[in-house]
């Protein structure tokens, strides 16, 4: 049976600890010390001995509308999943204070640039900071880091904090703040009334001319043709050749008595004439109604057309008025609000910057780049071995 054989790979005395490798105390390796402890030292001497306190002003709001409905097991629902059965105007208001035009109008109250500038505050906190130049655009990403401006979709609560180096800068520039919001929605209100009113004003003076339009015509055509209204001629003149027929029917029926009675009697040719002259008149009065063109029939049509046309442009004025009253209505009803929950707080302590958490973030996260690098060293010498 053949003698196995143990066999070392590598140096032996590199292999196996010998008495001068644990009499020795281990040294942190230089790599850790520069990943993890540089960073976390200088983030300890900035944050304790360098960083200025900032103190934070902070205000709560809701946009609502003046027609609010009671929500609903839907509506409820929706709102804990995440969805809104109405459209928040509050995103508006959020925009407006973190934008450019929100800037502007603080600037026109305050001296933003010795707010954000403050003497005697840090150079890394303060505005313009070593690596900025005093410029719009870096005073405005200045003022987007002392302002934060949140919303809760499961409330409809929004927030305003505002950082500054003085309590008083900062609850001012808060309440700032709140004022031009509530101008803006007091702007969107204005703007959106007035377009549905000017719209439905718009409509009724149309129609209104329109009613004066068809108003005049109807007078123009009485005072040409002298008909107040031909519809009543016509009927009187009708009732008349109803009148003169009864008069020829009974004067007829008594002239046929006559003449079975007595032939020779004198009266047959009174009766005779006295019916020719009735049936003339008639005649005359049918002619008067529908005799040719100057007879009432084409006078009449004309005038129920002119008085058609009054009626519908009075039935647009009577449907122009109501939908101005509506779009009134529903200009009140749809009014926006901003109600403040939450005034601006006048802090007594600066909170900012949270100074320990903040340096345990950044030794946290030292501490992680480390162990990925080491990681990938490790792969790296162990690749390399095999």
């Amino acid at each position: 049976m053949a003698d196995s054989k143990l066999q070392y790979l590598g140096s032996l005395p590199k292999m196996l600890p010998g008495p001068s490798a644990t009499g020795k105390k281990r040294k942190l390796p230089i790599a850790f010390l520069i990943v993890v402890g540089v960073p976390t030292a200088l983030a300890a001497i900035y944050y304790l001995l360098i960083a200025s306190p900032r103190y934070v002003s902070e205000a709560h709001f809701v946009v609502r509308s003046a027609n609010v409905s009671q929500p609903t097991a839907v509506g409820m629902a929706l709102n804990v999943v995440g969805f809104s059965t109405s459209v928040n105007e509050a995103f508006a208001v959020h925009e407006y204070l973190t934008s450019r035009d929100g800037m502007k109008e603080m600037q026109k109250r305050f001296d933003l640039r010795a707010i954000l500038g403050r003497p005697g505050a840090d150079a890394l906190s303060r505005y313009p900071r070593p690596w900025e130049g005093d410029s719009e655009e870096s005073l405005y990403k200045a003022f987007q880091r002392f302002l934060t401006v949140g919303h809760d979709s499961g409330t409809g609560i929004s927030t305003i904090r505002v950082q500054a180096f003085s309590a008083r800068e900062a609850q001012a520039l808060n309440l700032a703040m709140l004022d031009s919001g509530e101008t803006l929605i007091n702007q969107l209100n204005e703007r959106a009334a007035a377009n549905a009113l000017r719209d439905a004003e718009r409509d009724r003076q149309a129609a209104l001319a329109a009613a004066e339009t068809a108003k005049q015509a109807l007078t123009a055509f009485r005072t040409s043709t002298r008909f107040l209204d031909p519809r009543a001629e016509a009927a009187e003149s009708t009732q008349v050749s109803v009148t003169l027929l009864v008069s020829i029917a009974q004067l007829k029926a008594e002239r046929d008595q006559l003449a079975a009675e007595a032939p020779a009697s004198p009266q047959l040719p009174i009766l005779n004439r006295r019916i020719a002259g009735l049936e003339r008149q008639v005649e005359d009065a049918r002619a008067r109604l529908a005799g040719g063109a100057d007879s009432l029939a084409p006078k009449l049509g004309a005038y129920e057309d002119l008085v058609l046309q009054r009626e519908i442009a009075e039935r647009r004025v009577s449907q122009a008025e109501a939908s101005l009253l509506t779009a009134q209505q529903d200009a009140s009803r749809q009014k926006l609000y901003l109600e403040r929950i939450v005034s601006p707080s006048l802090p007594d302590k600066g909170s900012e910057p949270r100074r320990l958490r903040a340096i345990l973030t950044i030794f946290a996260s030292s501490l992680l780049a480390y162990a990925i690098g080491w990681l990938v060293w490790a792969g790296i010498r162990e690749h390399r071995q095999s």
